[in-house]
């Protein structure tokens, strides 16, 4: 029988984590509180199961070769909830003596200038910046002590199929004739990562012991605008797309009213100066590059239609 590789999350993260797996020819039991979701990956085992009690989290990964982190709670509760999610699927995983791979972000390093490698001084001036610190600390603290086996994947602002957050907001209203909405200065470089890449890096760094230990960043393509990111659009579409940017004061006002908009006030430094990565170790090391941009908008696009 082939191993078992246990993800945490049914999101667009945890999909596509699930269906890189599958192709590798590994048994994949995806878990969410409800035990459904849209589509769920042919193949794939569907178990519902609150994860945030370490007792659960132990018993439905018994046995994996390794689990990932996919799974977060909503965006304006990270300081309260996600600190201990984390901590009871690392006790899970230490306790089934499974590897660890958690899906990050960049928010521990703060606003930076230059090129952002994964060894990059951290520098967090947020309160989500910090939180996502302390609990990247707290897994590598425990690989080094011996305590777990674990490796993590940090992909900046990223988009593709099921996508509900950036997509839903920067893609989707250009099908539905609607002006999209961007962040900050639609000047500045930026990287975007594609999801289905996310997701692939997730599964090479749970199937090669040579990974563990790190940090790698997401495969991604070369930094562009978020005006040429509409113009891609544009030339996907075969028509002119309409754009706003919405500043802090917007974020702030319609934060009144969306939690999770509030939540985006503070982290308007990635989208107001250039917020460039350098991914070329996970390149180097496992021998693939980005999906293209043009093409990760058009597979979107096929998949919001």
């Amino acid at each position: 029988m082939s191993e078992l590789h246990v993800v945490f999350g049914t999101g667009p993260l945890g999909r596509f984590t699930a269906e890189w797996l599958l192709k590798m020819g590994k048994k994949v039991r995806l878990v969410n509180r409800s035990g459904k979701m849209e589509q769920p990956p042919a193949g794939a085992e569907l178990t519902a199961a609150d994860v945030s009690n370490p007792t659960n989290a132990t018993a439905v990964s018994a046995g994996a070769a390794a689990v990932y982190q996919c799974a977060q709670p909503p965006y304006h509760q990270w300081a309260q909830k996600f600190p201990a999610l984390q901590a009871s699927i690392l006790q899970a995983a230490q306790t089934n003596n499974a590897k660890l791979i958690v899906g990050d972000n960049l928010y521990m390093y703060g606003s930076f200038s230059g090129r952002l490698r994964e060894d990059s001084p951290q520098n967090p001036h947020t309160k989500k910046g910090k939180v996502r610190a302390q609990m990247a600390q707290e897994i590598l603290e425990a690989h080094a002590a011996g305590k777990i086996r674990a490796a993590m994947g940090r992909g900046s602002d990223f988009f593709g199929p099921y996508d509900g957050a950036l997509t839903s907001y920067a893609i989707l209203p250009a099908l539905q004739g609607k002006a999209v909405n961007l962040l900050g200065d639609p000047h500045q470089p930026h990287t975007f990562t594609y999801v289905k890449d996310f997701g692939r890096l997730l599964a090479e760094l749970g199937t090669r012991e040579e990974a563990l230990g790190q940090v790698w960043f997401v495969p991604s393509p070369l930094p562009v605008t978020q005006r040429e990111f509409v113009a891609l659009l544009e030339t996907a579409l075969g028509k002119p797309v309409r754009f706003q940017a919405a500043g802090a004061g917007l974020m702030r006002f319609l934060g009144i009213f969306n939690p999770a908009m509030a939540e985006t006030v503070e982290m308007m430094y990635e989208w107001t100066a250039p917020f460039v990565l350098d991914t070329s170790k996970a390149e180097r090391a496992f021998g693939w590059q980005a999906t293209p941009l043009g093409q990760a908008i058009r597979e979107t696009l096929a998949h919001c239609r």
